[in-house]
């Protein structure tokens, strides 16, 4: 039955005449829209009408639709799924002006659905969009247009979209419209798009900054917040911030700082002036104007966090200009920051601290702050924030870089304490910061002490191990200023630092190698030291590096070099020669020659060894007051090294007795005979038994006692062997260095000093040897021997009796090294191994003018001892190679 006057019935307040009514009676038989509300349904009816011929009808449509999708999202997404976006497109483009009016209103609501937004991009209705901007049109189509480009541009496919049909320039013009949310939704859109550095370009094409800093004189906090938004954006380039300045732009920024009603816009007005302030004519101008002080005032005087921090960021930006910080020293810019450092809230402080840090590259700042600000930065460092703690030592770390008075201020101010509790952050910022200020403290003496007294070793071992780059150099380069002192590389080594900073020597970033290979350096100071890092690897996996170009530094080449100069018995193995200034000390030991990468046994292993057939090893120890006691004189001859007690134990005894230095009498020593240890054992056991003659019974048996109550823990093994365990005594070197420092070191002329040590030296090992008789020279037999006295194949060299020339050439150098006498060791092929020495040209002597060179000799220790040959003669080439 038709309805009452002529088909008409409201539907959403929209009067339809017979064909509405038609298509909404059909829809009962849609079961597609059962589940749908009432109020749905009739909106499926209006999206139905969208295809109408009729303009009123089209017009009224879109009017009930628009009321509809104001009510809420839920609203949008069923027009969405009835299909109400597709039709309503085609209407943007619609003659008449109502029309298109409607539609583009329902656009500018429904644009905020995500949904939405997705299918107007598949569309392609962007054109349609802006072509609503045009000048023609009405106020409300530029509102609800700019709406629906304002909502579609905070994703990244419209702003492109945007930008590529030409929207910027409609936008920009827009912005002078009389309707304040035509503005509103214009600077918006602006802002979202001025994100991508493309459209802000296009921007400063369009002479956008001029329009934008009008809309500061708005009325509407709104207005003027989004536009401090889009210049804080824009002004990101330099073009903009010159646009800015040559329009007067400071004038208005400043303007609003120090309006007390706009204080909701303050934040974002320091922004603006903190990326102008990068400019060295905005600074200036904003100076001469007096700006800059008013800026300073207003930051100190505020009492809102965001504002003080906002001002703070201000002045880092512009401090990353030399002369900018300048013109900021000169307004006395570090009492702001002193005063900010103050404040109660975290985010100030932070930036108070990063701005002290961009202030302290000028040298006036960092002078200032050395009086005030410092122990505020060590207050901070205190804070239960940890970006509060990473701030302060970022600051302290620039503060005292290269300025010894602020290193002394931090210390001063108790810095050091809570600077090593930083080493265990977990924020490697912190850590990274906190191993810097340490470090540059540590490069004065009392400091450094102070710093170790803290067991700052065990706290770098966390850092050490760090998996950040930043960190690991850090506490490398605190090692090698810290580890100057024996004490401090044993804590090092005690606290397990060694592994983790000798793999730090693998690193492939440059500057971690490179700290690492310092603090290596530094540490390889001292022989022990040395040794330790060479059993961990040290030196092989510097001499890889050392190989790569790309890899290589100054620093690893010299931890390479200082790890062999000190580790001399390693040196001489692998490469044959020890110069001049490579002293022998106790404990060396010429093992032979090894391969590179083969590892050198460690003294003690070689000792605690049976003997083999290989090559005796030869140990230079000049220290008889520091081995084990020793033994019973019966079980002398029966224990080996490292077993219990050496075997030389009577030659130590006697030579114990002989003077109560324990070098023993050279009056006696030279009727002592040199050919071969059984003499002098038998000269020591004759000593010995002569100097208990006087002694009772009782009193022997007791010394007896105690000998074997002191010999007894070393025999037990109850986990005292490493601590006890001291390498084989020399007394007969001993001897020998007294000897020669008593006759051969106060002869005045070295050249005859080396004579005498040589002639010295050869009488010591069996005398001279003519090349005829040197295959007779039964010296195997007596080395041999002596291994087998000993039970190990090391042999103290003073035991020796007879030497040919590797055994001599090591006497030598070991005695010159004593009395200070300068000469190098070169090992040979066969056997041989020779000492070079430096000597002026007698002929020069008293004539004036400059020196020549000296000239090389090598000296004869075998076939007439004393002798001097030239290095290149043919002499010097039999010596050492037939």
């Amino acid at each position: 039955m038709d309805p009452p006057h002529k088909y008409e019935e409201t539907l959403m307040g929209i009067t339809v005449g017979k064909e509405a009514w038609e298509q909404r009676t059909s829809l009962t038989t849609y079961k597609i829209f059962d589940p749908l509300t009432i109020e749905s349904k009739k909106a499926a009816t209006v999206v139905l009408m969208l295809n109408s011929p009729e303009e009123e009808i089209l017009a009224k449509a879109c009017e009930a639709i628009y009321r509809f999708a104001l009510k809420g999202e839920e609203n949008k997404a069923t027009l969405l799924e009835l299909g109400a976006v597709e039709p309503l497109t085609k209407l943007l483009t619609h003659e008449d002006k109502i029309v298109r009016r409607n539609a583009t209103m329902i656009f500018g609501i429904l644009a905020s659905n995500n949904d939405v937004k997705k299918l107007l991009r598949e569309l392609d209705v962007m054109n349609s969009v802006i072509a609503q901007l045009a000048p023609e049109e009405e106020v409300v189509i530029h509102e609800f247009a700019s709406l629906c480009l304002a909502n579609m541009s905070a994703e990244y496919t419209s702003k492109v979209q945007i930008f590529e049909h030409g929207g910027l320039e409609p936008l920009i013009r827009l912005l002078a419209s009389p309707d304040p949310d035509v503005k509103k939704n214009s600077i918006e859109c602006i802002y979202n798009l001025a994100q991508d550095f493309q459209c802000r370009a296009t921007l400063q094409e369009l002479n956008a900054v001029p329009p934008i800093l009008d809309l500061l004189k708005s009325e509407y906090p709104v207005i003027q917040l989004l536009a401090l938004k889009t210049l804080s954006v824009i002004t990101n380039d330099k073009e903009a911030r010159t646009m800015l300045r040559d329009n007067q732009g400071m004038d208005h920024l400043i303007k609003i700082l120090e309006t007390k009603e706009l204080n909701d816009l303050h934040i974002e007005a320091l922004s603006v002036i903190a990326n102008c302030l990068e400019d060295m004519d905005t600074l200036a101008l904003i100076q001469q104007t007096g700006g800059l002080k008013k800026l300073l005032s207003f930051a100190e005087n505020s009492t809102i966090p965001d504002i003080q921090k906002n001002a703070a960021k201000a002045i880092t930006k512009a401090a990353s200009d030399p002369e900018n910080r300048k013109l900021f020293h000169e307004q006395e810019v570090e009492k702001c920051l002193v005063a900010l450092l103050g404040s109660e809230n975290d985010g100030t402080k932070i930036a108070a601290s990063q701005a002290i840090s961009a202030m302290s590259e000028n040298s006036g700042s960092k002078e200032f702050f050395n009086n005030q600000g410092i122990p505020q930065l060590i207050q901070s460092l205190r804070s239960d924030s940890e970006e509060v703690r990473e701030a302060a030592a970022l600051a302290l770390a620039n503060l005292t870089t290269c300025n010894t008075a602020n290193a002394n201020a931090a210390a001063e101010a108790d810095g050091i304490e809570p600077l090593i509790n930083i080493l265990s952050s977990k924020r490697d910022g912190a850590i990274a910061n906190a191993a810097t200020v340490l470090a540059n403290m540590a490069m004065q003496e009392p400091l450094r002490v102070n710093i170790q007294s803290h067991d700052v070793m065990h706290a770098l071992i966390s850092p050490l191990r760090s998996a950040n780059t930043v960190v690991q150099s850090k506490a490398a380069l605190m090692v090698a200023a810290t580890a100057c002192d024996v004490e401090a590389r044993t804590e090092l080594r005690n606290s397990g630092g060694l592994e983790p900073l000798v793999e730090l020597l693998r690193s492939k970033n440059d500057e971690v190698r490179r700290h690492a290979s310092w603090a290596v350096m530094v540490c390889a100071s001292d022989e022990l030291m040395a040794v330790e890092l060479c059993r961990l690897g040290a030196l092989d996996i510097l001499e890889e590096v050392n190989l790569s170009v790309s890899r290589k530094n100054k620093f690893s080449e010299a931890a390479y070099h200082k790890l062999l100069n000190n580790y001399v018995s390693l040196k001489y193995s692998l490469t044959g020669y020890l110069s001049s200034s490579n002293i022998i000390s106790d404990g060396f030991y010429d093992y032979g020659r090894i391969n590179p990468g083969t590892k050198l046994m460690p003294l003690k292993d070689l000792c605690l060894q049976e003997p083999t057939d290989l090559r005796a090893v030869l140990l230079v120890n000049s220290k008889s007051d520091v081995s084990p006691p020793p033994s019973m004189e019966d079980k002398s001859s029966d224990i080996g090294y490292g077993r219990s007690i050496s075997s030389s134990s009577s030659l130590r005894r006697a030579s114990r007795e002989k003077t109560n230095t324990g070098f023993g009498s050279p009056t006696e020593d030279k009727s002592e005979p040199t050919s071969g240890r059984n003499t002098a054992v038998s000269k020591s056991a004759t000593k010995e038994k002569g100097s208990r003659k006087g002694r009772g019974k009782k009193e022997e048996e007791k010394v007896k006692e105690e000998e074997e109550v002191a010999v007894a823990p070393k025999l037990t093994g109850e986990g005292s062997l490493d601590k006890e365990w001291y390498p084989p005594s020399d007394p007969d070197f001993c001897v020998y260095v007294y000897e020669v420092t008593k006759s051969i070191f106060p002869i005045t002329n070295i050249k005859e000093q080396i004579e005498a040590l040589a002639k010295y030296v050869a009488e010591k090992m069996g005398g001279k040897v003519s090349k005829e008789k040197l295959p007779d020279f039964s010296w195997e037999l007596h080395i041999s021997e002596l291994k087998f006295q000993l039970k190990s194949n090391v042999v103290p060299i003073g035991l020796i009796k007879k030497g040919i020339f590797y055994h001599r050439a090591l006497l030598f150098k070991a005695l010159a090294d004593k009395i200070g006498i300068g000469c190098s060791l070169v090992r040979g092929e066969y056997g041989r191994a020779w000492n070079e020495v430096k000597l002026m040209n007698e002929s020069r002597k008293g004539l004036i003018g400059a020196f020549p060179p000296p000239e090389v000799y090598i000296v004869d220790l075998m076939f007439h001892p004393g002798g001097l040959m030239k290095l290149k003669s043919k002499e010097a080439d039999l010596y050492r190679y037939l």
